[in-house]
């Protein structure tokens, strides 16, 4: 398992656009995949999840990752959250 913390620097957060991108990323993993913010934990793969986190700029995020592929999971949302969020 491997616990990643993040913080969400887009311009709108964690929704519309970027939330079914964050969405569409995990869903090409295996692994089991959460995210938790302020105790409230979600499965990464449901956008009304996501969504019902209400995940604002400059908010800290937690990211769960456990299964199979986590190493090439986990970074690839790193990546999208440290470098491709902002583009939607």
């Amino acid at each position: 398992m491997i616990t990643k913390t993040a913080v969400i620097k887009n311009s709108v957060g964690l929704h519309a656009r970027p939330a079914a991108l964050f969405v569409r990323t995990c869903s090409k993993y295996k692994s089991e995949i959460f995210v938790e913010k302020e105790g409230k934990k979600v499965n990464a793969k449901s956008i009304m999840g996501i969504m019902a986190l209400g995940v604002y700029p400059g908010e800290e995020i937690k990211i769960i990752v456990d299964g199979i592929d986590e190493d090439v999971a986990i970074k690839d949302i790193m990546d999208l959250i440290e470098n491709k969020l902002d583009q939607q």
